[in-house]
């Protein structure tokens, strides 16, 4: 699968990309499936909301569920990422935020690149963001808004909060920019928060300005996150580096499988 013209154009002006219903239903239910079946796997890869059991985010889910490792190669989804970057990319961080219905908590407002600039040491934006919807998205379950545009101008915030908390993640909130801040960039570019039916994806650049607000619905909106970045461009850590898990050691290049993942599972391992 290719991009049109038209796509691309769009995807550079504007800073993300929304491709509806890419995925079918019941590719969907196989994702979901592996997703309940992930989060019960222990370890530091989940992360649960402040003071509870609720899984706020799962993180390498391709690593250990095979479902994930064949999406990542899924050609509906790794082509027109190598279309917008380069052919050669690998797959730098994997993982499903899951906001809970009743209270799945907000994500501040952000760019992706600066938390990947400080924790690693990464030297460029060389990277795009796929968001698969596993679940229905729509205007009450906490969508991911974006400020269109707000990508073209570089990092808005240079720094991270003094009561970060965590050095392993580095959540949003560690690098949120300031009202003013993002009152100035709304008003030079707008909001908008893609919706769409459970199966679409969304691409989006690591230097866009995104968050979303908490989960005051009865539905849930589980987003799968995969970032690709060009092997060019691989992380440098100072220091000791975050753990594959958080990001991803394995660089060799991605290819594109002969059909989509649901016609190859028998074939993929994680």
């Amino acid at each position: 699968m290719r991009l049109t013209q038209q796509q691309a154009d769009h995807y550079h002006e504007h800073g993300f990309l929304v491709l509806d219903s890419l995925l079918d239903p019941q590719e969907v239910e196989t994702l979901r499936a592996a997703f309940e079946r992930d989060a019960k796997v222990t370890g530091p890869q989940v992360v649960t909301e402040d003071g509870g059991t609720r899984v706020r985010a799962v993180y390498s889910s391709h690593q250990r569920q095979p479902e994930y490792a064949g999406l990542i190669r899924d050609p509906r989804i790794l082509e027109p990422v190598q279309q917008l970057l380069t052919d050669d990319v690998y797959v730098y961080q994997f993982k499903i935020n899951a906001k809970p219905a009743f209270g799945g908590d907000k994500w501040a407002w952000h760019q992706d690149f600066l938390a990947w600039r400080l924790a690693d040491n990464l030297p460029a934006p060389r990277q795009v963001n796929i968001g698969v919807f596993l679940d229905d998205v729509t205007e009450f379950n906490g969508p991911v808004i974006f400020l269109p545009g707000s990508h073209r101008n570089g990092l808005v915030h240079k720094g991270r909060s003094a009561a970060a908390r965590s050095e392993q993640h580095l959540d949003p909130d560690d690098i949120s920019l300031s009202p003013q801040q993002l009152a100035e960039l709304v008003d030079r570019h707008g909001m908008t928060s893609p919706k769409g039916p459970a199966g679409s994806v969304v691409l989006f650049s690591p230097e866009i300005v995104h968050g979303s607000s908490p989960n005051m619905s009865p539905f849930a909106r589980r987003l799968l996150i995969a970032t690709y970045n060009d092997t060019a461009n691989l992380p440098q850590p100072k220091g000791e580096p975050r753990p594959d898990y958080v990001v991803c050691r394995d660089t060799e290049p991605l290819r594109p499988l002969a059909a989509p993942f649901s016609q190859t599972l028998s074939t993929v391992t994680a």
